[in-house]
């Protein structure tokens, strides 16, 4: 299929007895399809995407996109981005600057850089504010950074770690439909991870629930 393909997928930390955090789960998230794992803290959701991604590796079953095998690709050679809760911003960087970041690393000519920075400040509705110091913005407008910077690349994927639990009630209501909105106008997969069932509903065009390491 399109997409990305999960299949028995398990994740076991060490220690005494190990922690078996995901047991075997299979999933399918078609390409442009975006797709919110919900349950409770310590269910084996964030465990799940962080192997999906490769930040943990799995102790078995294997990860693929359209068939290819990432089960053992490194990070950074997935084409997948990852947005946490806090954002992970570099306070010392422009909001411009942030965004970049990714690009520059990647050896992107600064005219090309520069426009793709301002086409990513106005799909997340901060047009004008990229010499900006992110520590002057708010709550809000840092994750609509962090989201920009993730998008900038270009991934096939777009993993979301909580990335509104930070945030207040009100806005995190408000930035739930934002995000949704972006990932569906930019056509990009996104695979969310939340504890929230509003929100989830939300964002997602399907939601799977976790419980104990399965989906249930």
């Amino acid at each position: 299929m399109s997409g990305l393909s999960v299949a028995d997928l398990r994740v076991t930390y060490a220690g005494r007895p190990p922690v078996e955090a995901v047991r075997g789960v299979s999933l399918s998230i078609a390409q442009g399809e975006t797709v919110a794992l919900l349950g409770p803290s310590g269910c084996g959701k964030s465990s799940l995407l962080s192997a999906v991604v490769g930040i943990v590796e799995p102790s078995a079953g294997a990860v693929a996109w359209d068939g290819e095998d990432l089960t053992r690709v490194p990070v950074h050679k997935r084409g997948f981005g990852l947005v946490f809760q806090d954002g992970q911003l570099f306070p010392h960087l422009t909001v411009g600057a942030n965004i970049a970041f990714g690009l520059e690393m990647a050896g992107m000519a600064r005219a090309a850089r520069a426009a793709r920075v301002e086409e990513l400040l106005s799909l997340v509705g901060l047009a004008g504010l990229s010499g900006r110091g992110v520590t002057e913005l708010s709550g809000g407008q840092r994750q609509r950074v962090a989201l920009a910077r993730s998008l900038a690349p270009g991934p096939r994927l777009l993993a979301l770690d909580e990335p509104l639990s930070s945030l207040d009630a009100d806005l995190r209501g408000r930035l739930a439909v934002e995000v949704r909105d972006i990932l569906r106008s930019s056509g990009t997969t996104g695979l969310l991870v939340t504890h929230d069932p509003a929100e989830a509903e939300v964002m997602a065009d399907r939601v799977l629930r976790m419980d104990e390491g399965l989906l249930v």
